[in-house]
């Protein structure tokens, strides 16, 4: 039976039309037989044979065959696919980027060859990175080191920066790689200058940070993964950056623009490229987060911590 699905689903995947999908689709929901469909159509396009973006792949094959938006496609995938198969379909932004960073291709400006070397102020850092660690654990600062190399590389990570790392703090390469992949943070393509990082998590969706977005799209005339062709801007669609009291809210670079518009994200942008970056925080006029009822606690500096006299 499952061979049987599999001719169907490549006979519906080359253009038999929306009675094979639908034939296949329905059998496959009811038998369980979803990595058959999956198999299938990634015989026939090898380009979604890759299992982060297979989920992707299908759901564009039904939805052409079906005649159905690809976002219900994915839905109706979702909805049947059991958990493990599940994952090959998730599409968040980060497994999103996760994509791009989970494999390394050479470039001419990315190889092993390129050269890279840590700056003496950075060789500083690490040497001080390392006396928080016992000798013996070098491997504990790699996370510091490669924010070092990302900076020092105007904020993508090649792959001569992390083998650096790996000799610097006298790991195996693999390990280092590990790392870098695994962390959304670090960029393992070159990006623009200024990288803006949209958050559409639940509290920034609900106060706008859809309509935050596509102002960024419109005014700088690039969809999200891409850049500007002054290499100025990079933009991103990201989780929850933790500002969910000022939401809707962006981070570019390091720093948190919060309590947006459209309009007042347009103005931020604008500002970096005249070279005078707006002060970041709340773009609305409050202080920090402070409500509409102004200070109800905390009327004073807090006390420092205390500790008890270890010398005693």
């Amino acid at each position: 039976m499952q061979s049987a699905l599999s001719a169907a689903a490549r006979s519906a995947a080359m253009g038999a039309g929306a009675k094979a999908w639908s034939r296949v689709a329905t059998s496959c929901a009811g038998m369980g037989l979803w990595r058959a469909v999956m198999t299938a159509a990634a015989s026939v396009s090898p380009a979604i044979s890759a299992p982060a973006s297979r989920g992707r792949g299908v759901s564009c094959l039904l939805s052409r065959a079906l005649d159905v938006k690809a976002a219900s496609a994915m839905s109706a995938l979702n909805g049947c696919a059991p958990t493990h198969l599940r994952r090959d379909l998730h599409a968040s932004p980060a497994w999103r980027y996760a994509e791009a960073m989970n494999q390394h291709r050479d470039v001419p400006h990315n190889t092993e060859e390129t050269p890279f070397d840590f700056t003496d102020e950075n060789y500083t850092k690490i040497a001080e990175l390392l006396k928080k660690y016992p000798s013996n654990y070098k491997s504990s600062a790699v996370i510091p080191a490669l924010d070092l190399a990302q900076r020092q590389c105007g904020g993508w990570l090649p792959l001569a920066a992390m083998n650096k790392v790996a000799n610097v703090l006298e790991m195996a390469p693999m390990r280092v790689y590990e790392v870098a992949t695994f962390y959304t943070m670090y960029n393992r393509e070159k990006i623009g200058k200024y990288n803006i990082q949209v958050c559409t998590t639940t509290p920034c969706m609900i106060r706008g940070g859809y309509e935050v977005l596509k102002a960024c799209e419109e005014y700088l005339g690039i969809k999200v993964g891409g850049d500007t062709p002054d290499g100025l801007f990079h933009l991103m669609e990201v989780e929850c950056l933790g500002a969910c009291v000022n939401a809707p809210m962006v981070q570019i670079n390091d720093d948190f623009y919060e309590d947006l518009t459209p309009e007042s994200t347009v103005k931020v942008l604008k500002s970096f490229q005249e070279g005078k970056p707006l002060p970041y925080g709340p773009q609305n006029g409050r202080h920090t987060c402070v409500g509409p009822q102004g200070k109800t606690t905390l009327f004073e500096e807090p006390s420092g911590p205390s500790a008890p006299n270890l010398d005693a």
